[in-house]
């Protein structure tokens, strides 16, 4: 048995297999994951139901897991009928579980169509699709390296 937080089998191997700058996605459940991956990229289905299971859980398993060098999220929009006024809530959330991993790396926001080119290279090996139902919850993980 694994001693890590993360035991899901399919996500747990393609993160073995990665290797230094592979990105993850961690997306929300109105991510279109379905054309918004890298060419190699593995989909892992985990949108149970709306609001199951959360961004902010996977984060928090795939951390126990792995190296991170960057974590990078979309910008919001400041206007139109997605706007927010300042940072989304999930963000906080975010924050709070990066300091517990005790990963020390900032979250860094990427305007839109950027986040999307990031998702789109042959770097990114996996998409875990939650059901997280907050706005701006993608989060984008860069693998880092393992330091002895």
């Amino acid at each position: 048995m694994l001693r890590s937080q993360l035991i899901h089998p399919a996500i747990s191997r393609v993160l073995a297999e990665a290797g230094h700058h592979a990105t993850i996605l961690i997306a929300d459940g109105n991510y279109p994951a379905s054309s918004k991956r890298g060419s190699r990229s593995e989909l892992v289905s985990l949108n149970l139901m709306p609001g199951l299971v959360t961004c902010n859980q996977v984060l928090e398993a795939i951390l126990s897991a792995i190296c991170v060098e960057a974590i990078q999220t979309m910008m919001t929009e400041t206007n139109g009928p997605y706007a927010l006024d300042g940072d989304p809530p999930v963000w906080a959330e975010y924050r709070e579980t990066i300091r517990k991993a005790e990963v020390n790396v900032p979250l860094e926001p990427i305007e839109k169509w950027e986040f999307y080119n990031r998702v789109s290279t042959v770097d990114h090996v996996l998409t875990v699709q939650t059901g997280d139902v907050q706005r701006y919850a993608n989060i984008l993980l860069t693998v880092g390296v393992r330091m002895f």
